[in-house]
């Protein structure tokens, strides 16, 4: 069974037992939380249940793992003959969660 759920503005596949990335939840480590955001739902055996845009009733039970910041990204800017050289690092924010389960197929 798997789920394509919404959060941070992005899509994932989730499935139990999976850990996932997701954009900064204000969560603490640990702590167990619901996404409602659900978009598809794919049992293991029938059809899967596709949103208009939402599946009604269906929840990912998920818990926060780790908040941490994703690998450093260096940004260089330059313009040919003018002496200009800008370098700048950045970091991302994120949220680890592991998928506990899929419920209100």
């Amino acid at each position: 069974m798997y789920a394509i759920v919404r959060t941070g503005g992005r899509q994932y596949r989730a499935e139990p037992g999976q850990v996932i990335d997701v954009e900064r939840l204000p969560n603490q480590e640990g702590e167990s939380i619901e996404i409602t955001d659900v978009l598809l739902v794919s049992p293991d055996t029938g059809s899967p249940v596709i949103g208009q845009p939402l599946v009604k009733g269906a929840v990912v039970k998920v818990t926060v793992i780790k908040q941490d910041r994703g690998p450093k990204i260096f940004v260089w800017k330059y313009k040919a003959k003018q002496n200009y050289r800008r370098r700048r690092g950045h970091r991302q924010y994120f949220t680890r969660l592991r998928i506990d389960s899929i419920t209100g197929v």
